[in-house]
């Protein structure tokens, strides 16, 4: 089958270890489910894994890609949940110590099939394209927990997303604008600043830049280069929610100023297959939609990994597999 993946891995140039081609369809554990990719999404999480974060040598080669949506074997349109959980596992899947994403212990989605656990098949709703479908299973499914379970905030609140352009932050743009809340949003990026506030940002304001009132939660995912920028932000009682750290994850903590303002500090991991089905149908009723950078056959996926390395999506880098 044809199949995108990590060939070998390196820090400095982790493009090398990128290849396309043919691999043998491996053998699934008891229980997994075939699902025919019609397409998927590009994540920072497959450049990691060729740069050997959270990926060893010894699972190599390794299929990657951890978005997907497709058509399993018995012709249901589905999108692929991509947190596995270990056997017998119960409750919240992103809380088992032994959980992966696809593409870390189990080959991932940008292949002509995928293998998933039954339980990790969620129905696609028909107002949704393969395409749009496939931006969910991660960033979207990230910002939908983030704003949704993790935070503190209702709508009618004003929250900051910082940074725009990625899939996290384009994602809680669009959907908390659609559930309510009053989105402002920093950039350093004119460009994207502008982008941000046609998505549905109320304002926009360089990265860094003193705000004209304090918010009631910040959308963290930048790290070191925005966490006392966020901090700052906050109102006495605030929050932020950080779902990781792409400049660094060893920030000052500035415990003085969380603890006086009794700031809290939220973390938060992918989320759940119920969380994915409803984020489906969020999308479904709402009309939102994922932002779509580019779409690439799949033939031509180095493309997309190399506008991602550049740092030049705002959005969803997509992958068409063909029918």
């Amino acid at each position: 089958m044809r199949a995108v993946y990590a060939e070998s891995v390196s820090a400095q140039s982790p493009l090398d270890g990128l290849r396309m081609g043919e691999l043998p369809e491996p053998e699934p554990p008891a229980g997994f489910r075939r699902v025919r990719v019609r397409a998927s999404a590009l994540n920072h999480h497959d450049l990691w894994s060729l740069r050997g974060i959270g990926l060893g040598e010894d699972k190599l080669p390794m299929i990657l890609g951890c978005d997907g949506a497709g058509v399993d074997d018995d012709g249901n349109e589905v999108i692929v949940h991509s947190v596995i959980s270990a056997s017998g596992w119960q409750g919240d899947e992103t809380l088992d110590p032994r959980r992966s994403l696809l593409s870390e212990s189990y080959p991932g989605t940008i292949a002509d099939f995928v293998w998933v656990p039954e339980r990790n098949l969620v129905p696609k709703p028909a107002d949704l394209s393969f395409e749009e479908a496939a931006c969910l299973p991660t960033s979207w499914l990230t910002a939908y927990r983030m704003l949704f379970t993790t935070s503190p905030a209702a709508p009618g609140s004003t929250i900051l997303v910082q940074g725009a352009g990625g899939g996290v932050s384009t994602a809680l743009i669009a959907l908390a604008r659609a559930a309510g809340y009053r989105v402002w949003v920093s950039s350093r990026s004119a460009g994207k600043q502008d982008r941000a506030r046609k998505l549905g940002a109320h304002e926009v304001f360089d990265a860094g830049a003193r705000l004209p009132e304090r918010v009631d939660v910040v959308f963290d995912s930048v790290g070191e280069a925005t966490w006392a920028h966020s901090l700052k932000a906050l109102k006495p009682g605030g929050a932020v929610v950080t779902c990781g750290a792409t400049s660094g994850p060893a920030p000052s903590a500035d415990l003085n100023r969380v603890f006086f303002l009794q700031l809290r500090v939220l973390g938060s991991t992918m989320g759940t297959r119920n969380e994915l089905e409803r984020l489906a149908q969020f999308l479904a009723v709402t009309g939102v939609r994922p932002v779509i950078d580019s779409v690439h056959p799949l033939e031509d996926a180095r493309a997309g990994f190399e506008r991602m390395a550049a740092g030049e999506v705002f959005g969803k880098v997509v992958f068409d597999h063909g029918a």
